[in-house]
C-alpha cells in the first residue's frame, strides 16, 4: 500500500523546486542598482581625483610660465643695460693712451712726438671700433650716395665727374651694415661755360655780348 499521499489533479505542490523555476526574490533585485551605485560612485572619486590632479598640475604650469616671463624679462633689462660693457672695456686702453698724451704735452713733450702719440691713440680707437663691427664709410672721390653721403655744398670743377665726392667735412660710419651716421661732404658739378682771356686782362664768355 502506497504510504505517500497522492496528489489530486489541478492541486500545486508545495515544493518549491518542483516545476524547474525558481523566481529571484526581491533581495536580489534590490542588490542589482546598489552595486551599480556604488561602481558609479568609485568612478566619480576617481575623475574627481583626476580632475583635481590636472588641475593643480596646471596651476604649477601658469606659476612656472609666469616664473618664467619675469626672469626672460630681468635677463633681458640686464642685457641691455649691460650690452656696451665689452666696448666700453675695449674703450679704457684708448682713455688711457690719451691721458698719457696730455701728461706728455703738459710736460714739454710736445712736436712730433706728440702728434705721433696722438695717431696711435686714434688708430687703437678706430680698432676697437672694427672689432665691434664699425667701418668708416667710404666717401672722397667715390659717386655720390644719398644713402651713405649727405651733400653739404657742391663746388664746381673739371676734373671731377658730376656728383663725385670731392671733400669730407665728417666721415660716416656704418654698424654691421646699418648706417650709424652719413658722411658730411661737397660734391662736384659741371663748371658754367669756360671763361676766356682776350687780350689783355678783358675776359670774355664762350658766347658774344650784345
Amino acid at each position: 500500500m502506497d504510504n505517500h499521499p497522492k496528489k489530486m489533479n489541478g492541486e500545486m505542490s508545495d515544493d518549491p523546486t518542483e516545476g524547474g523555476v525558481v523566481e529571484s526574490g526581491p533581495t536580489e533585485e534590490a542588490a542589482q542598482p546598489e552595486a551599480e551605485l556604488l561602481r558609479l560612485r568609485q568612478q566619480l572619486e576617481l575623475k574627481e581625483q583626476e580632475a583635481k590632479s590636472n588641475y593643480d598640475r596646471y596651476l604649477r604650469q601658469v606659476a612656472e610660465l609666469e616664473n618664467f616671463k619675469k626672469r626672460t624679462l630681468r635677463e633681458r633689462d640686464e642685457a641691455i643695460r649691460f650690452a656696451n660693457e665689452y666696448v666700453i672695456k675695449d674703450l679704457l686702453p684708448v682713455i688711457d693712451n690719451l691721458e698719457r698724451a696730455i701728461i706728455h704735452a703738459k710736460g714739454g713733450e710736445g712736436g712730433k712726438p706728440l702728434v705721433e702719440g696722438v695717431e696711435m691713440v686714434l688708430k687703437g680707437f678706430f680698432d676697437v671700433l672694427t672689432r665691434h663691427g664699425v667701418v668708416q664709410v667710404s666717401a672722397v672721390g667715390q659717386p655720390f650716395d644719398p644713402v651713405k653721403h649727405e651733400a653739404m655744398a657742391q663746388m664746381e670743377s673739371d676734373k671731377h665727374l658730376p656728383n663725385t665726392v670731392m671733400e669730407e667735412h665728417h666721415k660716416g660710419y656704418l654698424f654691421h651694415d646699418r648706417l650709424l651716421r652719413p658722411a658730411l661732404v661737397s660734391i662736384a658739378k659741371a663748371p658754367k661755360t669756360q671763361e676766356k682771356k682776350n687780350g689783355g686782362d678783358e675776359v670774355e664768355k664762350g658766347w658774344d655780348d650784345d
